[in-house]
């Protein structure tokens, strides 16, 4: 436990965020999966969570295997994240606005429209594959 702490206190946490990033992005995309799925696939644009995904997946394993990808793939495949995050956010306000009442009835339109913060775990995600990749390697 020590030398987990002394790893983290110096900033050499790259195995293991890189390890947290592709857990993070199996489960987000499994429960996207099923959210996405009560609503039909109604939007072409729901599928972009599914698909970038076991992308994350594989970048935080190739991550959490080698340095080398750790700098070059997982960063990239994280910003992509990152980026389906932010988008996930303005689809969902867009969801709320486009609801009877708009932002007016904004309390029920959270609660009955598209989950507004649900796409921030994405873009959570994606920040902890980019954190990973400009830590240094636990040794």
């Amino acid at each position: 436990m020590d030398r987990f702490v002394r790893d983290v206190r110096h900033g050499r946490f790259e195995r293991t965020l890189a390890a947290l990033t592709a857990v993070g992005a199996a489960v987000t995309t499994a429960e996207i999966y099923f959210e996405h799925d009560k609503a039909s696939f109604g939007d072409p644009w729901m599928w972009a969570p599914i698909v970038t995904g076991p992308i994350g997946v594989a970048a935080g394993v190739a991550g959490y295997a080698s340095h080398r990808l750790a700098k070059t793939a997982l960063p990239l495949a994280a910003a992509i994240i990152l980026a389906n995050g932010v988008q996930g956010v303005w689809l969902h306000a867009r969801g709320i606005h486009q609801k009877p009442g708009g932002w007016r009835n904004f309390r029920y339109n959270m609660e009955m429209g598209p989950p507004l913060l649900a796409p921030l775990l994405v873009t959570l995600v994606g920040g902890m594959g980019l954190l990973a990749a400009v830590l240094r390697r636990e040794q």
